[in-house]
């Protein structure tokens, strides 16, 4: 119960502040914002908005998953 808990929670901090970062972050190359994320997402891994939003959303299931079958 709290490893789901856990889970869930970090997933939710860790899904908005990716939705942050790539609404604020800057980077060396690229036009548009979009852009601008595909390239930090390429270069930073995690490190980016993008691999902070997906590792987000997939803590939140494994959470989920937690709950439901654990």
């Amino acid at each position: 119960m709290l490893a789901a808990s856990f889970f869930t929670i970090f997933g939710i901090v860790l899904t908005a502040w990716g939705i942050y970062r790539m609404k604020t972050d800057d980077a060396l190359f690229g036009k548009s914002q979009k852009s601008k994320n595909i390239f930090n997402l390429l270069l930073f891994w995690q490190a980016s908005g993008i691999g902070q939003f997906l590792s987000g959303i997939v803590c939140v299931i494994i959470g989920v998953a937690i709950l439901l079958f654990g």
